[in-house]
């Protein structure tokens, strides 16, 4: 999944991009069992002058389908360079 993602994050054309899968820490927990729980590092130069929803957006729509089937939960950073 955490490549699956990756791949579709790309349209973003990120200067930094880092994918960490956390679903072994929520084992047992309902919601795991119809997908996965990731953290997300990501900057690009596409989020300038966009604000925290405009960003997660425009992930949710990079992301696609993954977001309905195969990811849970997703924990989001996201920053233009130079916010970091």
């Amino acid at each position: 999944m955490v490549e699956k993602l990756r791949e579709r994050l790309m349209a973003l054309e990120p200067l930094t991009l880092l994918i960490e899968d956390e679903s072994h820490r929520h084992a047992g927990h309902a919601g795991a069992k119809e997908g996965g729980h990731y953290e997300l590092l990501i900057v690009a130069e596409s989020f300038a002058g966009k604000n925290t929803v405009a960003r997660h957006r425009m992930i949710y729509e990079a992301a696609g389908e993954l977001m309905r089937h195969g990811i849970h939960a997703l924990s989001i950073r996201a920053f233009a360079p130079g916010e970091v």
